[in-house]
């Protein structure tokens, strides 16, 4: 079969089938009678090798290894395939999601393009201070979906206070992005969409702070219990002394329980579970003296009853705050 027969069969062009002849991937073994180079069979189907390979994306230098190469490896070429392709599609999403972000500013003018993408830049920065600044920018020019991403990556406490505090001005708008941050594989990120959601006002934040109680994730369930606690909602009282024991924020724990107790009911609960925990016997020395500790600033008989009883305590520890407590 000629050259320009098999273009026409292939789909490969003439051109394309000399380059193939040039590079030495596919030569022309036969003769016509009148002298002209002929593909045969075997050079045909070597062709469609040849295509089906760069398919997947093969440059033509390991096509000619993949074909001729005594020792290929292909799992080797496929995983390193493999890699290349997940890190364009990688690069590719990043730039569909700026340019959708870039849309959702809806800019009216070149000016206002270049201005989104220079905050989006700023926001991706290796500069603490300039991811910063790019955080306090007027509300209107930072599209909330990079807020959110910039706040659940942001590893220094002074820009991720920044960023917490430009979407709580975003009021709503990062919500539903910030709820999928909690179901994150990752702790870090989990806990920064717990801390970012409390900083946003009462609403739909506090649906969500509630929901969060009952989370797998004790980090996120106490950082949830610390927000409500202000907010009035008496359903994070059993988080809240979670949090006492574990001893992590135990000293904002006290403080959110007490303000809850300014319902008397609610003392009362927060007394009752309190003294429970207290009734453990595998609880530790150190979180039997938080949890006095946090009794002191609920008013009411049953704290009272409940120090009183402590400071005759078997633990010295703890019997030498309870007495402290009941004589401040």
């Amino acid at each position: 079969m000629l050259i320009g027969e098999v273009a026409r069969r292939s789909g490969v062009s003439a051109r394309m089938l000399r380059h193939y002849d040039a590079l030495g991937l596919v030569r022309p073994t036969g003769r016509t009678e009148a002298g002209y180079r002929e593909y045969s069979d075997a050079d045909i189907r070597r062709i469609f090798h040849i295509e089906s390979l760069r398919s997947l994306g093969l440059s033509l230098r390991d096509v000619s290894r993949a074909l001729d190469g005594p020792g290929f490896a292909p799992s080797e070429l496929v995983d390193d395939l493999i890699r290349q392709t997940r890190e364009r599609i990688a690069a590719e999403t990043e730039l569909l999601t700026r340019l959708r972000r870039i849309g959702a500013a809806e800019p009216t003018g070149w000016e206002d393009v270049l201005q989104s993408v220079a905050l989006l830049q700023a926001l991706r920065s290796q500069s603490p201070g300039t991811r910063q600044r790019a955080a306090l920018s007027p509300v209107e020019e930072v599209p909330v979906e990079a807020l959110v991403e910039a706040a659940l990556s942001e590893a220094n406490p002074n820009v991720a206070g920044a960023l917490r505090w430009a979407l709580a001005r975003q009021g709503d708008a990062g919500l539903a992005l910030l709820a999928e941050g909690l179901g994150s594989p990752v702790a870090e990120v989990r806990k920064r969409a717990v801390q970012a959601i409390a900083e946003i006002p009462d609403g739909e934040s506090t649906r969500l702070l509630q929901d969060a109680l009952t989370h797998p994730d004790i980090v996120v369930r106490g950082y949830a219990a610390l927000a409500l606690g202000p907010r009035g909602a008496a359903d994070a009282v059993p988080t809240l002394i979670d949090v006492i024991v574990n001893g992590t924020n135990d000293v904002d724990a006290a403080d959110a329980l007490g303000a809850l107790a300014s319902d008397p009911v609610v003392a009362d609960r927060i007394a009752t579970g309190l003294v429970d925990r207290l009734a453990h016997a595998t609880l530790a020395s150190s979180a039997r003296r938080r949890l006095t500790q946090a009794l002191a600033d609920i008013p009411g008989v049953t704290a009272s009853r409940a120090l009183a009883e402590l400071s005759h305590d078997e633990d010295r520890a703890v019997a030498l705050t309870a007495a402290y407590l009941l004589r401040r």
